[in-house]
């Protein structure tokens, strides 16, 4: 029987906790990444090799990673900022494959096969892009570090070069996907980005795939405040020119009296899901009691194993219909 497909579509921490979850389950996992960031030890590694961002890859290669723990710890190992730059190892090694091929692409599938990645690990694009984003006042802001700082809200966001293309192996991943998630990760600087090169809205719009968006449980500074669930679908749509997502995922626990008082500093609150709106877009809402899971010190996350086990079904029950229909 031949292994369903879910290709995961996202950025940041969410993506790989995502895969995390999922590796454990009978599937055939790809997962393309967002190359757009330019914080920290990949926008130094940016500044001095024109490369595409490579933390967030790093990320999920070790979530796949079938490598004994050691050497998982080694490749995420980041050095002190004294000495080379506070570098991770990881990053520094995907710059050094990337040197040797002179093909991004080429450099995470090479890594991967030293890593023994259970799963594909695709650059949304093979170029080294700038995010940036136009704001409520018409404002453009250049850099994805530097948009969540302006604190306004975003209008759009768009790549640098604006003809920067997508990978044909995330087109091709996205074709042949029985489901596509996106998220869980931010929603203007980890998700939509990978929709932005060319072909990649074309791809998702004409994949036979169901399409699944995780949405976020807290709303985010800079990027999210005030959001319910039906707007970041929203966001999802006005960027994509079309409603494309089958279900979301969301919560709905009264979660307040057992989150950290750092959120409420932040303005930063649950979102609420707006269900009227999600009908209205043709979206069906999964939601499970269990969906997240909060700390000692009141952090809020998602918890990857009902997150994958949700997913799971989705692409089993939906499947299986499919099947049975034909």
């Amino acid at each position: 029987m031949k292994k369903i497909r879910i290709t995961l579509v996202g950025g940041g921490t969410g993506l790989s906790v995502l895969a995390r979850g999922l590796r454990k389950y009978p599937v055939d996992i790809s997962a393309i990444v967002s190359v757009a960031d330019d914080g920290g030890s990949t926008g130094l590694i940016r500044d001095q090799i024109d490369m595409p961002a490579p933390g967030d890859i790093r990320n999920v290669l070790t979530a796949l990673s079938d490598v004994e723990t050691k050497l998982e710890n080694l490749f995420a190992y980041r050095f002190k900022k004294e000495a080379l730059g506070g570098h991770a190892l990881g990053n520094l090694m995907l710059a050094a494959m990337y040197d040797m091929t002179g093909d991004f692409a080429v450099a995470v599938k090479e890594l991967s096969k030293i890593l023994n990645v259970k799963g594909t690990v695709i650059p949304s694009t093979n170029i080294s892009p700038k995010l940036a984003a136009r704001m409520e006042d018409n404002s453009i802001i250049v850099g994805e570090s530097y948009i969540p700082e302006v604190k306004q809200k975003i209008e759009e966001v768009y790549l640098i070069p604006n003809d920067t293309v997508a990978t044909p192996e995330a087109i091709k991943a996205i074709k042949a996907s029985d489901v596509i998630v996106f998220g869980p990760g931010s929603l203007y600087t980890s998700i939509i980005p990978n929709l932005l090169p060319e072909g990649m809205r074309e791809a998702v719009e004409n994949a036979k795939g169901i399409k699944v968006y995780v949405s976020n449980i807290m709303t985010q500074v800079g990027e999210t405040l005030g959001y319910s669930a039906a707007d970041h679908l929203e966001a999802i749509n006005r960027h994509m020119g079309s409603s494309v997502i089958d279900f979301i995922i969301l919560n709905e626990e009264d979660i307040k009296g057992r989150i950290s008082e750092y959120y409420d500093r932040n303005d930063m609150t649950i979102v609420e899901s707006d269900r009227d709106r999600l009908k209205e877009m043709g979206t069906t809402v999964i939601t499970d009691d269990h969906l997240v899971q909060i700390d000692e010190e009141g952090a809020v996350r998602h918890n990857n194993k009902v997150l994958a086990e949700i997913i799971y079904d989705i692409a089993l029950k939906e499947i299986s219909t499919l099947q049975y229909k034909k």
